[in-house]
């Protein structure tokens, strides 16, 4: 099946919304084509559902340059534990039925956004179970910048006052380490290495997290300057949540 060129969305948003006209049956399962899946995956996800409802998985963002192993901490506690304690699913491994949203509207508003994730933490209640699925991110220091500027938009546009929060969080927490460098470092570094142990994460880049905290504040600015970002080889100016222009790259 071929879903074609999306037009006011992102292609991945486009090729779910084809794949569940598609679909026969009821049960639906969402997943990425950057990351391996185990054989007893879909088992695993059908057993889920069949015990809570509408699951996800929660990502392990593995660096595959520079930048994005220096973001690994900010992957961490953004997506591991974003997806973990709060609403938000991740689309690279959910499973829900068609009875849990509403599907005609939920369809209409996927194929004019960016973000099937965001968008269907607004349609169903989904429960993250504590099962990681590792994801290489990155492979150049431009295409990690285009990552960060696709998840700050994100943010800004699917999770009500998430910039904010984030702006608040990083500026005290960047406060702190100027003023007190030497327990913060000792602090965010043994409190990283917890969350890393905690979720059985095997990486060495929690040692980098004080520097990722330094860094939080011109990240997250260099993410809202940007007016477009480039993903899957498109390029897309995502003016509201609803506003999508796909434009050459």
């Amino acid at each position: 099946m071929i879903a074609g060129e999306p037009e006011r969305c992102s292609g991945k948003a486009n090729a779910i919304a084809a794949g569940m006209d598609a679909a026969e049956h009821d049960r639906i399962v969402w997943t990425d084509d950057d990351f391996h899946h185990p054989p007893e995956w879909l088992e695993t996800l059908r057993a889920d559902y069949d015990r809570y409802g509408p699951t996800t998985e929660l990502p392990l963002f593995v660096g595959c340059d520079p930048l994005a192993v220096l973001l690994e901490p900010v992957f961490v506690l953004n997506a591991t534990l974003g997806v973990r304690f709060t609403a938000i699913p991740w689309a690279g491994s959910v499973v829900f039925e068609r009875r849990d949203i509403d599907e005609a509207a939920f369809l209409d508003d996927l194929r004019r956004t960016v973000s099937d994730d965001g968008l269907l933490a607004e349609y169903a209640d989904v429960t993250a179970v504590r099962r990681t699925r590792r994801v290489d991110i990155g492979g150049s220091i431009r295409e990690s910048l285009e990552n960060v500027a696709r998840f700050v938009q994100i943010v800004r546009h699917c999770v009500p006052f998430g910039t904010a929060t984030q702006a608040v969080a990083g500026a005290l927490l960047t406060v702190g380490c100027l003023l007190f460098p030497l327990p913060a470092l000792v602090l965010a570094t043994l409190s990283m290495g917890a969350v890393y142990a905690a979720f059985g994460i095997r990486r060495w880049t929690f040692v980098l997290t004080y520097a990722v905290l330094l860094a939080s504040i011109p990240l997250l600015i260099y993410g809202l300057s940007r007016r477009t970002f480039v993903w899957g080889g498109r390029r897309y100016r995502w003016r509201s949540k609803f506003d999508v222009m796909v434009e050459s790259e």
